[in-house]
């Protein structure tokens, strides 16, 4: 997709009306699929949002609420500092997408992703990773249309399941 047949997407800071619309999202298995399978109960999702305001007032950008011209919560998308301190690329942030199943193969992902990119640039980060899921042929191809390149794969704690690192110099 070139950026000019990108759909227009729109990001904010995640408020707490935005716990329960991405509780609604993502209680999908599909959605999941790459995400431990399942949904997260309101609870996670509430301190999910907090710790993303906390990221946007402290390093200028997080996990944003993604939504379409008519305000349509689609996900979210966004950076934050890697979260596992026992495996991955501990120290670094991770630009990240996650949508609701309607939305999917039709560029909202990689709209968002370039629009995460120049928020992140813009706040002064250098560099980001992407950790994909080997298994996520959607999420790959995204990191490729964003010029992301393999740079790692690790081995997923308590799981058979492999993360492969992409990374972008910006």
């Amino acid at each position: 997709m070139t950026a000019a047949s990108l759909p227009v997407v729109q990001l904010r800071v995640p408020t707490e009306e935005d716990t329960f619309a991405w509780h609604r999202v993502f209680d999908d298995p599909e959605v999941m699929e790459f995400h431990g399978g399942r949904s997260a109960g309101v609870s996670v999702y509430e301190e999910l949002t907090a710790r993303q305001r906390r990221h946007d007032a402290e390093r200028g950008f997080c996990l944003w609420t993604l939504f379409d011209e008519a305000g349509e919560v689609l996900g979210f998308t966004g950076a934050q500092p890697w979260p596992h301190e026992s495996f991955g690329p501990v120290g670094e942030i991770e630009i990240g997408w996650r949508l609701a199943r309607p939305y999917w193969g039709r560029g909202y992902a990689t709209a968002a992703a370039r629009t995460t990119l120049d928020r992140v640039r813009a706040a002064g980060v250098p560099s980001v990773v992407a950790m994909v899921d080997s298994r996520n042929q959607r999420s790959i191809a995204v990191t490729r249309r964003l010029g992301m390149e393999l740079s790692e794969t690790y081995a997923v704690p308590d799981s058979e399941r492999k993360g492969l690192c992409f990374r972008l110099t910006l």
